[in-house]
């Protein structure tokens, strides 16, 4: 795609945030638009949110399921940007007239202590750079068509790619813990996920390709290619280990992470 392509892409996305109207599909648009493009655009549109005064403060990693991988016809994660104005506190009440098609997952944050950079970068260094790991839930939406209106036609990964992975909040919660005093397997993390009081989803967080961090390990090494590192004090959601839940205003979501606490929001 052209530059003034990926720019007239990151105004369209912007626009239907702001007016809460989702846009046209990018991949009906740009027919031959690769997965490349779609980072261009999400890029595009990132650098214009901190153009106007937004902090980038973390990223997020998706797809991690080989089911989820399969199903949009990808062989690797896909990964957004965490800008300041996303982060909720626990028990937060959300404003659902902020958002367009609102979801929500259940995963890991892991909080870096330390720089990490690929292209080698294994998960005994995330582990290291960790300062700590804490429950999240991530809140999902889609600026851009799910379904074409005209042909019916469902929106692909390079439309949720463009659109920051379909990021858009997240809520960090529970009790942190440093994984370098660990003595319990992190993949045997697991939440059970409620809203308005019965139960939606569970997961173990070994759904995310076997061990979160490995997750991190792959963004990392992701964004090695683009000569970024992940910095101290950024936030690293892992991906999810739960099927996304379609959520409203009024809904109350609560996800129980056993002894390591819960992590909830309202929506109103």
């Amino acid at each position: 795609m052209r530059p003034e392509q990926l720019t007239e892409a990151a105004h369209r996305l912007e626009e239907a945030e702001r007016s809460r109207v989702p846009c046209r599909q990018f991949s009906l648009d740009y027919p031959d638009m690769r997965i490349e493009d779609a980072y261009a655009i999400q890029d595009a549109w990132m650098a214009l949110k901190i153009a106007g005064g937004r902090v980038l403060k973390g990223h997020k990693i998706g797809l991690t399921s080989k089911a989820m991988q399969r199903a949009v016809r990808i062989e690797e994660p896909d990964y957004g940007a965490l800008l300041d104005d996303m982060f909720h506190r626990d028990g937060a009440v959300i404003p659902s007239d902020r958002f367009l098609q609102l979801r929500i997952e259940a995963e890991l944050a892991f909080v870096l202590d330390k720089p990490l950079a690929g292209p080698d970068c294994t998960l005994f260094d995330v582990l290291d750079a960790t300062a700590y790991v804490t429950p999240a839930l991530e809140i999902l939406d889609a600026r851009i068509q799910r379904v074409d209106p005209a042909s019916g036609r469902s929106r692909t990964v390079l439309d949720t790619i463009s659109d920051n992975a379909a990021n858009a909040a997240l809520v960090l919660g529970g009790r942190p813990f440093k994984p370098a005093s660990a003595s319990f397997d992190m993949r045997r993390i697991g939440a059970i996920v409620s809203k308005n009081g019965e139960v939606e989803e569970t997961g173990l967080a070994a759904g995310v390709l076997n061990h979160p961090g490995y997750g991190v390990a792959w963004l990392a090494n992701r964004l090695h290619r683009h000569g970024v590192t992940l910095q101290a004090g950024e936030v690293v959601l892992a991906g999810s280990f739960i099927r996304p839940i379609d959520v409203a205003k009024g809904d109350t979501v609560v996800a129980d992470y056993g002894e390591f606490g819960t992590v909830s929001c309202y929506f109103g």
